[in-house]
């Protein structure tokens, strides 16, 4: 299956076609003994990372690990060091062939981020890296992941939690507001303290953007009030924002991992009989609703923490309207040969 872009969606499981099937070149690629976390590229790499990109960029990780040796090394048994220009020009072929563009430069980009780290550990020299490194960007455009929700299906999900009068529902409600008023992506909105909400002004302030970017978003309408009635219940002290709530509906002051995100909109969305759908999808609703209703296309990038407005843009539906009309001025000379009943009907 050929993977798509996501902000915040891992990479499909690979193909099982690999780069690899001789097992002495497999082995060749693992390392010959363990390292210290402080001296394996990977390791070292993933933690200068900001903590909500770790999970999908080890995922990438791994599965170009995989791809080159025929699944027998994952990211902590590779030997980064010894790669070198034949297999990094080998593993970009194999990307492009099975990942969108973008996805698969990023997976390039956390391919060089690791030997450049083996470089700066002093396991490759400066020439190995570069000749390895010296990969071009793989080119083309794909259509975002996942799908947008209708204002219908928005609306059953939020009759679904009023019903629902137990701390879950509350919950839930917040959840799904934050979610798709400020369009956060799942591994901000788990990281959300109850001090980032300011309910005066509706600020919402997202300390823990991707690229470690802090920005400011806004519980706008009905939003607030959502937040309120579930600080209400949850309590307006520190801690979390979203917590685990219980079956008995008890609270516990700790995060929502980013799975139970994911489960909770899972629930939701069985109850209501609507189509699946992720964290990532009420963000890209509420990018293409904000265009769609005029916004200006840069303020909705800053709101989304886009680092580049071209991103923004991939979400922009107006074109397609556009096109649309646009088709339907021509007109097409086709009129069916009518059948025998019809005929008859009409007297002919």
């Amino acid at each position: 299956m050929r993977a798509t872009d996501g902000e915040d969606n891992l990479p499909d499981q690979p193909s099982v076609r690999t780069l690899s099937t001789d097992r002495a070149a497999d082995q060749s690629l693992a390392l010959r003994s363990q390292l210290r976390a402080d001296q394996h590229p990977a390791g070292v790499y993933l933690a200068r990372l900001a903590p909500g990109s770790r999970r999908t960029i080890g995922e990438s990780l791994n599965a170009i690990a995989a791809l080159l040796t025929n699944y027998r090394c994952n990211m902590q048994t590779l030997d980064w060091s010894a790669l070198r220009y034949q297999h990094t020009a080998a593993i970009r072929a194999l990307l492009a062939e099975l990942y969108s563009p973008a996805t698969a430069n990023k997976m390039l980009a956390a391919l060089r981020g690791v030997m450049r780290e083996a470089w700066r550990l002093g396991q490759m020299s400066a020439e190995e890296f570069h000749r390895a490194a010296d990969l071009p960007a793989v080119h083309g455009t794909a259509d975002p992941r996942g799908r947008a929700l209708t204002p219908e299906e928005l609306a059953a999900l939020f009759a679904l939690c009023a019903q629902d009068n137990t701390p879950s529902g509350k919950r839930d409600a917040a959840l799904l507001a934050v979610l798709y008023n400020c369009g956060l992506r799942r591994s901000e909105v788990v990281a959300l303290n109850a001090a980032d909400y300011e309910a005066k002004t509706g600020a919402v302030k997202v300390r823990s953007g991707k690229g470690n970017k802090a920005r400011t978003t806004y519980a706008a309408n009905e939003t607030g009030s959502a937040i309120n009635s579930w600080l209400a219940v949850r309590g307006s002290g520190p801690g979390p924002l979203f917590c685990p709530v219980n079956k008995s509906g008890k609270i516990t002051l700790r995060p929502i991992s980013d799975q139970a995100v994911r489960k909770i909109l899972r629930k939701r969305a069985l109850q209501g009989g609507i189509a699946p759908f992720s964290p990532h999808d009420l963000r890209r609703t509420m990018i293409g609703d904000l265009l769609d209703a005029g916004a200006d296309i840069s303020t909705v990038q800053r709101l989304a923490g886009h680092a580049n407005v071209t991103t923004t843009a991939r979400y922009d539906r107006r074109g397609e309207v556009a096109k649309r009309k646009a088709a339907n001025l021509l007109k097409v000379p086709y009129k069916p040969a009518l059948s025998a009943t019809e005929k008859e009907s009409s007297g002919s």
